[in-house]
């Protein structure tokens, strides 16, 4: 393979490593319910198993696009995808010990942590602008599927296996990135590139905190994340709490797959707006407040079900329409802060990691409090996302100010 890769292989592989990355995530909320059977969890010890993965997440998020920047994307992605792939492989050894565990958790979490903001600068510095919305398509698509054959395989399997299998995948694709990925040199190249590469320059940290199109990104994040969180971590618990055994768990599988079809048709369907000559900031403000807004109603519905049917085809809408963020606000990093993509990426990704600490928790405490009924929980996500929505369609931009 040519040491120049085309935009479409750069996009391949770092949405291949996008599945694994998600795959590893949704091992232990479906894990867990065997491991819980097993070493006789409490629900709270079960919320903060479930919630360490984000302490590890949150941590890695600034540290990895600096290290990007400073290092290049191909050693921090490897380092990133290995981190946490040794450490899901590690999971069945040390979960007889629960803080052993947690501690492993909190690794994987940093280690994933690395991984999207590193994919945001190889994005900004390989991807054009007219093709940034696909390309964020797939990547989200991508995570998606791997979403999906983790949820649909993982229930027939020993609990063990599913560490084991999913982490040795991407040690496998550790391999084969560093055998075929390496960094663009435009310098030696003769025709202009596709994407200006940026001339980075200092900037204080303040900066990343004082403009409102910035914080109208890490709002819409926060929030879009808070229902996921809420999802990814506890649907397993849910769904058995509304009569599932353990071989329909795999229908936890359905929601992923429509957040992976509705990704691609939404990156789709911004980009040939946008070439209709929509404004990219009109592109940006509908699909963000369909993947905000239209979460938020379909999650008032599942909860308010007792059908284990119809609670499957609300939750699926729900993560279909939530797929529309991804050329929404999850794209306008590129726009407002070009040279700066990948740490206002992760420090947004910060901000949204925060969910994924407190829901684990929050959740158990309020569930335990309203005597084991769910529906203040997806009340609270519904409430967070429509605040979000109202903020970014006030607050964007698509102007760079970075």
């Amino acid at each position: 393979m040519s040491s120049k890769m085309s935009q479409t292989h750069i996009v391949v592989l770092c949405s291949i490593a996008n599945f694994i990355n998600a795959a590893d995530r949704v091992i232990m909320p479906i894990a867990i319910i065997p491991m819980t059977s097993y070493f006789k969890w409490t629900m709270h010890w079960q919320g903060w198993i479930l919630s360490s993965f984000a302490f590890g997440y949150l941590s890695s998020q600034v540290f990895g696009a600096c290290a990007a920047k400073k290092f290049g994307g191909k050693l921090i992605l490897l380092l990133s995808v290995f981190l946490w792939s040794i450490s899901t492989v590690a999971t069945p050894w040390v979960s007889h010990n629960t803080f052993a565990l947690i501690l492993c958790r909190i690794i994987s979490g940093f280690g994933e942590g690395l991984g999207l903001p590193t994919i945001f600068h190889i994005f900004a510095n390989n991807i054009s602008v007219t093709d940034r919305s696909s390309a964020f398509g797939y990547l989200v698509a991508a995570g998606s599927v791997g979403q999906t054959v983790a949820t649909v395989i993982c229930p027939h399997l020993m609990w063990q296996t599913s560490f084991y299998l999913f982490g040795s995948i991407g040690i496998v694709w550790s391999l084969i990135w560093i055998s075929l990925y390496s960094e663009k040199d435009w310098g030696n190249n003769d025709e202009l590139p596709l994407v200006i590469i940026p001339q980075y320059s200092s900037i204080h940290w303040r900066k990343f905190f004082i403009y409102w199109p910035l914080w109208a990104i890490y709002i819409a994040h926060f929030t879009m994340n808070w229902s996921n969180y809420i999802i990814m971590h506890w649907l397993p618990t849910y769904l058995r709490y509304l009569g599932a055994n353990s071989h329909s768990i795999s229908l936890t599988a359905v929601p992923y797959i429509f957040n992976s079809v509705f990704g691609i048709v939404a990156g789709n369907y911004a980009d040939k707006l946008i070439d209709r000559r929509w404004s990219v900031l009109s592109v940006r403000r509908l699909m963000t407040t369909i993947g905000l807004v239209g979460p938020a109603i379909f999650l008032i519905l599942f909860c308010t079900v007792n059908s284990l049917a119809a609670a499957i085809i609300f939750i699926s809408i729900s993560m279909g329409l939530c797929a529309c963020n991804s050329a929404g606000h999850l794209s306008n990093h590129a726009e407002v802060a070009p040279n700066h993509a990948g740490i206002t990426f992760s420090v947004s990704n910060t901000l949204a990691t925060i969910p994924g600490i407190l829901s684990g928790p929050l959740t158990a405490e309020l569930v335990t409090a309203s005597h084991g009924r769910w529906f203040p929980v997806f009340i609270l996500a519904a409430a967070l996302n429509f605040t979000g929505s109202i903020i970014y369609c006030s607050q964007s931009s698509t102007s760079q100010i970075l």
